[in-house]
């Protein structure tokens, strides 16, 4: 009796330190493109640390729904002469509670805001068009992770600039009043939103 409950104690082990390797593993790549915890140093791969887990698992269900195109990157980090890979790709290869886990995970690291230039004239125009027009859903200039919609402030400038790209061009989808809204800034509108996420470091 005693060999056969440590024999299941054992085999019980076994099974949690695989899946915990295999979690580490996975945090791991995501950490070799998007930086250290999430917070990535390449202007074009977002910042993820500090979302709410209810973010990241939104943004894989909609690499899984395609509704959200994923432009393919370079490691960069790690050994970065692995072939180029994409979001859709890596949200594919994962289960619901690989999904979970990131999500808990990167929800528990601290966001960073990208260190980046802007221009201190459009970034205070950007203000005041945030404050009427975008508050509503990112609450506090775009920097709370409360909201569920991501963090706007201090993510990296040509990330959200390839974001705003994609609503305007219908390779990413969203809700109808975003997009509604989204659809009604001018390219300067823009712009100045952009400077004043940057500029909040």
């Amino acid at each position: 009796m005693i060999k056969v409950r440590f024999s299941i104690f054992a085999f019980i082990f076994a099974c949690t330190f695989t899946q915990a390797a295999s979690i580490d593993d996975t945090i791991t790549m995501c950490n070799d493109c998007h930086g250290a915890k999430g917070v990535s140093s390449d202007s074009d791969i977002p910042i993820i640390a500090g979302y709410s887990e209810t973010t990241i698992i939104d943004m894989f269900a909609a690499y899984l729904d395609k509704t959200r195109t994923a432009h393919k990157s370079k490691f960069r980090h790690g050994d970065t002469q692995r072939p180029e890979t994409d979001m859709l790709t890596i949200a594919q290869s994962l289960s619901e509670d690989d999904i979970e886990a990131l999500a808990s995970h990167y929800s528990e690291q601290t966001f960073i805001p990208a260190k980046q230039s802007f221009d201190a004239a459009l970034a205070k125009q950007g203000a005041k068009i945030h404050e009427n027009r975008c508050t509503k859903c990112h609450e506090d200039g775009g920097s709370s992770a409360d909201d569920d919609a991501g963090i706007l402030a201090g993510q990296w400038l040509s990330f959200l600039q390839q974001s705003f790209n994609d609503y305007r061009s219908g390779d990413r989808q969203t809700v109808t009043e975003m997009q509604k809204k989204i659809n009604q800034l001018s390219e300067q509108q823009i712009n100045a939103l952009l400077n004043y996420y940057a500029s909040q470091q």
